[in-house]
């Protein structure tokens, strides 16, 4: 790999054997605001079979560098200076900046020589259209075969990729599967043809850990099988230490640092590579650092509102018992008669408390059954049985079932639970100001008058560390992390005694994560917030949580206080969640042999005493040790100094138990 740092005749030697070699390139955006400069003197090389991580935050300029690769720009969008030579195997050694972008040679490249996997499988896929036609297409236009080997090609790639039943996929469509599986459809649509480059946009961004590390396996399993080389683009420095040999690290379209993973990551010199990894939270059983974000949020601890608490912190606030709750999915309509509908037990026997003043975690893979927790809890989804009650109310005397409570009752107590979305972009409405976002909350719970709601806006805005005159501007105005504290203050609005925040920095640089993660902390530490926080990013919930619940399949499998839960895991799926998580330390990468396989969630075949036998009750969720709660049949995997046994030994222990005479 070569940067823009490196020496001219280092540079034309590796150009000359190079797939790939970008050469002092510039790309600015021409608007009637100006020009933006989004690329300045980039350079870099990639040799066949190599992997390059490209790394920056979002506005970097990574994804205007590989949409000029691909001659994808916007029609504002301008190359100004360098090449991009190419060697395809066709046509030879090609400068596709020199191409026009609609000219039929470009066409012929992008796709059969150059791929891309895009980072939102969900919006690249047409749903009108099954996944059958839309990966069969590429083979279609650039190898111009029949339909009937369109068809055998499709299957034989999906099979590439490791896709369950790929014949019966092929039938399927975009939203009939799940996050990780069209993932691995999109990276099948870009292995059609075959191309000898793959660039590889964000492609685990929006997984969890589990399917992340299952996507980062497949790379590099597809890429020693097919000798393709990859540019990734991450921000994900985890996922960088386990797939990139070389490392370039980009910075307002430039580069700043650029070198082989091993000097990456052991000596980073450029302080905005080193302010990258301090904002990245590990696993240290340690007390908890304060993350370090490349721009600190400064909060006006003054503008701050305590809420009044309905009682002493530590005690129980939201209490849920024997929850259940399922989902009945449609029938095949392409079937003759029409198959019986599915059922889905989202939420299966789901028993926890939240203490006032505590932030619970609540991590577990997607289809876990957290958010349909999260929005029972809210009462955005009715439950089939059990109860939710929430401790204190007015003056603190009184608690609620809100499972059985009436309309007038619940609107009372929205304003004690309050909810932050995942998606920044989509939860804020795009025709409101910030102003009227925020004081809608206090207009619908009639709380202040027109007068006082400006000024309670301008104090929500400083509370999160946002300069009051945005109360004017528009949520298309203002970056991710910008977005998200606007979120947060929407839910700061109500003054409420507890927050559900559902996935709040899943979609966020790691830099901006960061910020959030702080802003959290101390919102927590200045109002005595209680914080109910889902995510399956184990790192993040290691850094807020006071202690975690473990979710699989709609059930509780382990709960514990965070340290204790990190440090002796006793539940084999909590196992597998701690190894599936990417690390941003080369001495410590991924055990792919741990995976699970690729497929739809079930039923896992957990080893005795966590079987869960189909067709029968769940076991029961058993203490372990003080505080610490594992779903098993029973506990004789401790031994007496409650240390954790292997599965062997305990299968060889319960049998001695049984073959010894009484």
């Amino acid at each position: 790999m070569l940067s823009s740092l490196a020496s001219p005749s280092i540079r034309s030697d590796r150009a000359e054997t190079a797939l790939l070699s970008v050469e002092d390139l510039s790309v600015e955006f021409r608007s009637m605001a100006g020009v933006t400069k989004a690329v300045s003197g980039f350079s870099m090389t990639i040799a066949p079979g190599r992997t390059v991580a490209l790394v920056g935050e979002s506005g970097s300029g990574k994804s205007v560098t590989s949409q000029a690769i691909l001659g994808l720009l916007p029609k504002n969008g301008v190359i100004t200076s360098g090449k991009i030579l190419f060697r395809d195997g066709d046509l030879g050694l090609l400068d596709l900046a020199a191409i026009p972008r609609a000219s039929p040679k470009l066409r012929s490249i992008r796709g059969r020589s150059i791929a891309m996997v895009f980072q939102e499988p969900m919006t690249a896929f047409s749903p009108l259209h099954t996944l059958g036609d839309q990966i069969g297409e590429m083979a279609a236009i650039h190898r111009k075969a029949s339909k009937a080997e369109i068809r055998e090609l499709t299957a034989e790639t999906l099979r590439l990729v490791r896709f369950p039943e790929p014949e019966r996929a092929v039938r399927m469509y975009p939203f009939e599967l799940s996050g990780g599986l069209r993932q691995r459809a999109m990276i099948a649509m870009a292995l059609m043809c075959r191309p000898p480059l793959l660039i590889a946009d964000e492609p685990t961004t929006a997984l969890d850990v589990t399917l992340q590390a299952q996507i980062l396996k497949l790379l590099k399993d597809l890429q020693a099988e097919l000798d393709m080389a990859v540019l990734l683009i991450t921000h994900d420095l985890g996922v960088v230490a386990n797939l990139a040999e070389e490392v370039v690290v980009m910075h307002h379209g430039r580069i700043v640092e650029s070198g082989p993973a091993e000097t990456i990551f052991s000596a980073p010199s450029h302080p905005y590579l080193v302010s990258l990894m301090k904002a990245v939270p590990d696993f240290s059983d340690t007390e908890r650092r304060r993350l370090t974000p490349i721009r600190e949020i400064r909060i006006d601890a003054d503008a701050l509102v305590k809420p009044k608490a309905s009682g002493p912190k530590g005690e129980p606030l939201v209490e849920a018992r024997g929850l259940q709750k399922s989902f009945s999915l449609r029938g095949d309509r392409r079937l003759v008669g029409r198959a019986p509908a599915r059922v889905i037990r989202a939420l299966a026997d789901v028993s926890l408390t939240v203490k006032r003043g505590e932030c619970l975690g609540l991590v577990g893979e997607s289809g876990s059954g957290k958010t349909t927790l999260a929005r029972a809890l809210m009462r955005a989804v009715p439950v089939d049985a059990g109860s939710i009650v929430l401790h204190g109310g007015d003056g603190g005397g009184g608690s609620v079932d809100l499972v059985s409570a009436d309309r007038e009752t619940m609107f009372k107590v929205r304003k004690r639970m309050q909810y932050i979305f995942q998606d920044p972009f989509s939860s804020l409405d795009p025709r409101m100001t910030v102003g009227a976002i925020l004081s809608e909350p206090l207009e619908i719970h009639d709380l202040c008058k027109p007068a006082e709601r400006r000024e309670k806006v301008a104090r929500l805005l400083s509370a999160v560390g946002l300069d009051p005159s945005f109360a004017g501007r528009y949520p298309h105005s203002f970056s991710g992390g910008q977005r998200q504290r606007i979120g947060i203050a929407r839910a700061l609005a109500l003054e409420p005694e507890i927050l559900i925040c559902d996935e709040p920095v899943a979609a966020l640089d790691v830099s901006v994560q960061a910020q959030i993660l702080n802003l959290l902390k101390d919102l927590q530490r200045l109002s005595g917030l209680t914080y109910v926080f889902i995510t399956h990013n184990l790192a993040v919930v290691n850094h807020i949580a006071d202690r975690i619940v473990v979710m699989c399949d709609g059930a509780v499998v382990e709960l514990a206080p965070r340290a204790e839960l990190f440090r002796r895991p006793l539940h084999p799926y909590t196992k597998l969640l701690i190894e599936a998580v990417p690390h941003a330390d080369l001495a410590r990468p991924l055990d792919f042999s741990h995976l699970p396989e690729a497929g739809l969630i079930g039923r896992r075949d957990w080893p005795a005493p966590f079987t869960v036998a189909a067709d029968q009750p769940l076991p029961p969720l058993l203490e372990a040790r003080p505080g610490h709660f594992v779903r098993a049949a029973d506990l004789r995997f401790l031994d007496e100094g409650g240390e954790r046994k292997g599965v062997a030994e305990a299968v060889a222990a319960a049998v001695a138990a049984l073959e010894t005479p009484a």
